[in-house]
């Protein structure tokens, strides 16, 4: 394909900090989109002082806001919707993570926006919602994995939750909900000039990463037991198990024709093969043998069967596999000054991908306001 990025000419006001808005501002922008960010003068959003650095910036900062736009403006004084409203009438969407009702105080609420550009696609991102009893509870990821009862299906030998290696709600439950609902809600503007108000709430969005938990107790009425299910850790058939050089092999031969396979493959005794009558006899048999021998000879053991087995890699070996080289899944970079690093590849089809720009940098504080606001900052 060749040709303008898919969100070409669309506007995007985004008021959000650290990382569910961001990073829905960030496939947005790696679509076409203009994103402007706006932030808090001096110091700008919470993020830009988290480290590892990055130049003048922080890391974090430069992944979650490349090929952005910045404006810094104190939303609290007293000219600020003013200031604010050339932008507010030339925008297609507008992106915001505070508690409720602190855009109303702010004058920049869905009812003040609209008045001024009634096409416009407010999305607001939050933990609980903009109703309900929760409302105004603060939280982070990991409290809304809990409240959602996702937390407690994850669970070690004990039944104890484990900490998630990724921030499953924001970017699960926020970030991607999010630019789902803002390129449905602008297919609708475009076919009625309406615009939309999105209410999404963080934890709301994580109800659908347990469907299967669900069945179990709607159909059955049983509740899944942590780590006692057969995805969350009660089947040999879903299990990660350790090598002799402590590395790990991740082993999901859910149906029987994979698990068969596997079974050839690892070398398991036949009198092992059916977990049905004592599952946990058959985790130590097959953590056993793959115990005895290093990960590199699980690599090859595996190499070209239908196995649905994989030795558990790094970040920084996922980084350099041929594969992910091969689709140019890092290909993209980000840069701040002399620094320069892989950009944070974001989930669109390589159809799309292949029109991102191939070098990019995060905005300097306010490096858009005389251009934007027409005048200097703050």
């Amino acid at each position: 394909m060749t040709g303008r990025q898919p969100l070409h000419g669309v506007r995007v006001l985004d008021f959000s900090t650290l990382l569910p808005g961001p990073m829905a501002g960030l496939i947005l922008a790696e679509a076409g989109a203009e994103v402007i960010k706006v932030e808090r003068p001096v110091k700008g959003e919470e993020m830009r002082s988290y480290v590892p650095r990055f130049g003048g910036t922080s890391a974090n900062y430069a992944l979650l806001n490349r090929g952005k736009r910045c404006i810094e403006i104190d939303l609290k004084a007293e000219d600020a919707v003013q200031r604010m409203t050339p932008l507010i009438e030339s925008a297609q969407v507008l992106i915001e993570q505070f508690r409720p009702g602190v855009m109303d105080r702010l004058g920049l609420g869905y009812e003040a926006v609209k008045a001024i550009n009634p096409s416009i696609v407010y999305c607001a991102i939050t933990g609980y919602g903009q109703d309900g009893s929760l409302r105004d509870e603060a939280g982070h990821d990991m409290n809304y994995l809990a409240k959602s009862g996702l937390l407690m299906m994850g669970g070690d030998a004990d039944g104890k939750p484990v900490i998630p290696p990724g921030l499953i709600a924001d970017i699960g439950g926020g970030a991607l909900p999010a630019v789902i609902n803002i390129l449905l809600a602008l297919r609708q503007a475009e076919a009625t000039g309406d615009g939309a108000y999105l209410d999404i709430a963080m934890t709301d969005g994580l109800f659908a990463w347990s469907f299967w938990a669900q069945g179990m107790l709607g159909a059955a009425g049983q509740v899944a037991k942590p780590g006692g299910e057969m995805l969350s850790g009660a089947s040999p058939r879903y299990q990660i198990y350790g090598t002799s050089d402590g590395g790990f092999v991740s082993a999901a031969p859910l149906e029987q024709k994979f698990w068969e396979t596997f079974c050839t493959a690892i070398g398991l005794p036949r009198d092992r093969w059916d977990d049905n009558s004592d599952p946990e006899a058959v985790i130590k048999a097959v953590a056993d043998r793959i115990a005895a021998q290093p990960a590199d000879h699980w690599r090859a053991a595996f190499a070209g069967k239908d196995v649905c087995a994989a030795v558990v890699e790094t970040l920084a070996e996922a980084q350099v596999s041929p594969h992910f080289q091969a689709r140019g899944i890092f290909s993209k970079t980000v840069s701040d000054s002399a620094a320069i690093m892989p950009a944070l590849p974001m989930p669109l089809a390589p159809v799309y991908r292949a029109l991102i720009p191939e070098e990019g940098s995060a905005p300097a504080l306010g490096e858009a306001n005389a251009d934007l606001l027409g005048e200097n900052a703050p």
